[in-house]
């Protein structure tokens, strides 16, 4: 939902490869010095070549514990791998209305647009194979990158084109996930960016998480956390397609609001299980700093496993 009376204006350069060239010239610096050690460490994807047995220590993906090794020895013990050089990395943007809320000057949608455009060039640095399946209310369309910086930075300035879906239109917004299947090859990582609202989780997705490394990547608006304080004011439902009224002081009115926080949090927690593939980028923050700090922390903690 979006106040009627704000008149921010979006934070987006006039074409989207005037965006791109300002993404672009950020990303170099991060790229060649922090990001890509890190970025490594947290996207490896499931396609690893076996190593050796270790015992399994604290941090460790209970995905790789080797069970009958375990039962055998009486204690935990994992399969390690080693990093094959090629990662395939599939962007899939759900292009929902509910994204196009924002109580500031930028929406979800633009947070997310930015962040997904940022992790290509992040990735095409790292000579990663890319392609992008993009979902919205109209319909979907695949594309992948060719070999190369130029065909990446040509498919992300495609993403970042992509007009938003009428307001007045259809709000759902189907993935083909069986589609995943024959476009991503298995051990990929597939980063879902989408509103993640409650809703049960979709077909096989038991399957997706054993045949790829799953990333759900969020953008938090300030409202999703606390309503402001006592107001009330007319504003757009842009899941529901109608004006609401919203009065902050109700007692009720922020009940409700904190079931509702309580149930996104636990959906996309039960949809990403695992901490590091969770990924929230604030519609305050600046994309590349949230993407730089999320690489970090977690890069560390993997090495110090």
């Amino acid at each position: 939902m979006k106040p009627v009376d704000s008149a921010a204006s979006i934070s987006f350069p006039a074409t989207p490869e005037a965006l791109l060239s300002r993404l672009e010239w950020s990303t170099r610096r991060a790229v060649t010095t922090s990001v890509s050690g890190d970025y490594r460490s947290v996207f490896r994807g499931r396609g690893m070549e076996f190593d050796q047995v270790v015992k399994y220590e604290w941090g460790d993906d209970p995905r790789d514990i080797d069970w009958n090794v375990t039962a055998r020895l009486g204690e935990p013990y994992r399969k390690r791998f080693i990093e094959e050089r090629d990662l395939s990395i599939t962007c899939v943007f759900e292009d929902s209305p509910a994204l196009q809320f924002g109580s500031g000057e930028r929406p979800r949608r633009d947070t997310l647009l930015q962040t997904a455009a940022l992790l290509m060039l992040i990735g095409a640095a790292n000579k990663d194979r890319l392609s992008v399946l993009y979902v919205s209310p109209a319909g979907h369309w695949f594309k992948r990158a060719l070999a190369g910086r130029r065909d990446t930075l040509r498919l992300a300035a495609t993403l970042l084109g992509q007009p938003a879906p009428l307001l007045a239109g259809p709000v759902q917004c189907p993935i083909p996930w069986n589609l995943t299947r024959r476009i991503a090859t298995r051990g990929s990582v597939l980063l879902w960016f989408g509103p993640f609202l409650p809703a049960p989780l979709p077909e096989s997705w038991r399957e997706l998480q054993q045949r790829y490394q799953l990333v759900g990547v969020r953008a938090d608006d300030a409202w999703d956390e606390e309503l402001p304080d006592d107001s009330r004011f007319a504003a757009y439902d842009p899941v529901n397609g109608c004006l609401t009224t919203i009065d902050t002081a109700s007692v009720s009115e922020r009940a409700a609001h904190r079931r509702w926080r309580g149930e996104r949090e636990g959906h996309f927690m039960h949809l990403f299980p695992r901490h590091g593939d969770r990924l929230k980028v604030g519609n305050t923050q600046d994309p590349l700093e949230a993407l730089v700090s999320f690489f970090h922390r977690l890069g560390t903690r993997g090495r110090a496993a």
